[in-house]
Formats: C-alpha cells, structure tokens, sequence
C-alpha cells in the first residue's frame, strides 16, 4: 500500500476558506469599486493621492505584470511537489486575486494543480 496522501486538517481547511474567500472579496471590491469605477479612476489618474488611488495604482501595476497568476502558478507547482499548508495558502489566496484581476490563465492552472495536489502523497519524513 502507498504512502498516506495530503489531506488538511479541519482547523486548516477553514483557514484556507477564509484566506479564500478574504483574498477573493478584496479582489472583486478593488476591481468593481476601484479599477473599473469610472469617477474615482478620473479622479486618481488627475493626480488625487489618496490611499485608495494609491491602492488601485498599486494593484493595477501588480495585475499588469501578471505576478498574481505567476505566483500563484509558481507556488501551485511547489505545493504540487512537495505539499505544505503554506504553499497551499499562497496559491490559493495568489489565485483568487488572479483570477478576478486579469490573470484568470496562470490562476486557473494554479487551481487545478492545487486540486492535484491533494491526491499527491506526504512528503517522506527526514
């Protein structure tokens, strides 16, 4: 018989629930109450320095260089290697954001790597 496979806990299925869902409504208010609204996007791009038009510039470059989804994949592809909660946890909070700001094809493949790597078995001990 193999080796036991990756499973979280409860504890840590909840943590990587509410990292999800955390990362994913932050992603979907920058994008619906930040980026894509029109007045503060006028506002900001006329020279406002506001915390929030900081925040929106800072995103948008993040999202144009594609680091959410290449994170995501990179740290996907690790946790599929050797699985770990924290791997698990970048990925998936990398990935939401990723997928709701413009990376959806590197986030996608973050999330099915994520899902393979609960059927790959636990590291050896050392």
């Amino acid at each position: 018989m193999g080796r036991e496979l990756f499973r979280p806990t409860q504890i840590q299925i909840a943590v990587l629930a509410a990292v999800g869902c955390s990362a994913l409504g932050f992603a979907l208010a920058m994008r619906y109450l930040a980026i894509e609204n029109t007045p503060l996007g006028l506002a900001c791009d006329a020279g406002n320095p506001g915390f929030v038009c900081a925040l929106r510039r800072s995103v948008l470059i993040v999202s144009q260089a594609w680091a959410f989804g290449a994170v995501a994949f990179v740290a996907a592809l690790l946790n599929l290697a050797r699985p770990s909660i924290v791997l698990s946890l970048a990925a998936l909070a990398c990935a939401s954001m990723g997928l709701v700001l413009y990376n959806t094809s590197p986030s996608a493949v973050a999330i099915a790597c994520l899902a393979l790597s609960l059927a790959r078995p636990l590291p050896e001990p050392e």
